[in-house]
């Protein structure tokens, strides 16, 4: 039978070689002192045998007990070697089941520190307020275990068909407030995010992706991304065969920035002014930028009498007819019919007697016709790219914000990253 001490250890520590020495709880923190039970070990450097040369004591955070702090302190045990001549003549027994050298956290405590951060998305200061220790402490154990804990879950990178790219507000720096972006990488058919680069150009995801084997990236069809030029570059650099897709959220939403922008035109030159609450157009603005379905009979009536009263050239109305015939697009079922009705829009809206709105939409409709005319074929969009940024989003709202980009990074991570959890227990912090 196994005496009080091993199943103490056992529960307090989690491993049967560990010897518990004492115990105190003064009601407002639990410290337990252990010593491991081995014997002397073999010198690493000549393997001659160590004696006994002196101990001390480390204090490691635990995990907290019944809502009160706990501390660990292992009183190490400090060999010196036999051999005189050995140049590593002392020796500080090390054991990285329990805690990692120059650690100050167990590594169990680590674990759960990277749980409570990383996948339910706790703040740091909080978890480190419930341990009763230092923010850096609590950061520090995440940082490592979450390193290593993506590095063993190899299979969230593997089965790549499709990847998204969009971009997320990372921090505003300096005096001026000047933003800076980072670039979400995310697996939008498992709506996984990958990974996160610096910035939005083409360079920081081109390198990404250069970085991962040929035959992983021979494996991805499809790119999604919405109307950006810089994103385009970066698939055509690194997946040069991947069939690129705009996003159709972004090709309507664009559209929809045309109508608005004709709106303000003609607002402002018909009555020299923004526009108010008595102004028609002004009123229209909510019924123009609706889905035609989904207006009934009087709102459709709405609309007509008020681009009736505020609308005499008619450049309101023909923006709005030109906005529904993109949405009318994404309803088509076959790519042949599709690819004719866009270059049918492309060559209509070229017409020098269309507003300049409709127009500069007919330009962007032919900039990006084969990304739009592709959606018809491989149904793929940025729509869990977005969503994985929400999550992002979410994890930035929580921390108040993030200054440091690889902390964002691993939080982003391993909250939105699909990290396998199970492999949590055979992490071992480096």
């Amino acid at each position: 039978m196994p005496n009080d001490d091993t199943r103490i250890s056992h529960v307090l520590v989690g491993l049967p070689d560990i010897r518990v020495l004492d115990a105190v709880d003064d009601g407002v923190r639990l410290t337990i002192t252990i010593e491991k039970a081995t014997g002397s070990p073999s010198c690493p450097t000549c393997a001659t045998t160590m004696y006994l040369k002196d101990r001390r004591d480390l204090t490691l955070v635990d995990l907290p007990y019944r809502g009160r702090c706990a501390r660990v302190i292992w009183r190490k045990r400090r060999f010196r070697c036999a051999d005189r001549s050995c140049s590593q003549p002392t020796f500080t027994e090390q054991d990285r089941r329990i805690a990692l050298p120059r650690h100050s956290m167990l590594a169990r405590a680590a674990r759960w520190t990277a749980l409570q951060v990383g996948r339910l998305g706790r703040t740091v200061n909080e978890v480190a307020n419930e341990l009763g220790c230092h923010w850096h402490t609590v950061n520090d154990a995440l940082m490592r275990v979450g390193k290593r804990l993506l590095r063993l879950d190899r299979s969230r990178l593997e089965g790549v068909s499709a990847l998204g790219l969009d971009e997320t507000s990372f921090v505003r720096r300096g005096p001026f407030h000047r933003r800076e972006f980072a670039t979400s990488i995310v697996d939008v058919r498992r709506g996984r995010l990958l990974d996160m680069v610096e910035g939005r150009t083409a360079e920081a995801p081109a390198r990404w992706l250069l970085q991962r084997s040929r035959l992983w990236r021979s494996d991805v069809e499809a790119g999604t991304l919405d109307l950006s030029g810089p994103y385009r570059r970066a698939f055509e650099i690194a997946l040069p065969k991947a069939r690129l897709v705009a996003d159709p959220f972004h090709v309507v939403k664009h559209a929809v920035h045309q109508l608005d922008e004709c709106r303000r035109r003609v607002q402002n030159e018909l009555l020299g002014h923004r526009g108010r609450k008595e102004d028609p157009l002004f009123r229209a603005r909510r019924l123009l930028a609706m889905a035609a379905e989904r207006l009934d009979d009087r709102g459709t009536e709405k609309l007509r009498g008020l681009l009736r009263a505020g609308d005499p050239h008619g450049h309101v109305a023909a923006a709005w007819h030109a906005k529904e015939a993109v949405r009318e697009l994404y309803a088509l079922e076959e790519h042949e019919t599709a690819a004719q009705f866009i270059d049918e829009l492309i060559r209509d809206m070229a017409d020098p007697t269309w507003p300049i709105e409709v127009r500069s939409l007919g330009r962007t409709l032919s900039r990006w016709r084969h990304e739009i005319v592709a959606w018809h074929d491989l149904r793929v969009s940025n729509g869990p790219t977005e969503a994985s940024n929400n999550l992002v989003k979410r994890i930035k709202r929580v921390g108040f914000g993030f200054t440091n980009f690889e902390n964002y990074r691993m939080r982003a991570l391993l909250y939105a990253g699909g990290v396998d959890w199970s492999l949590l227990d055979r992490v071992i912090p480096r």
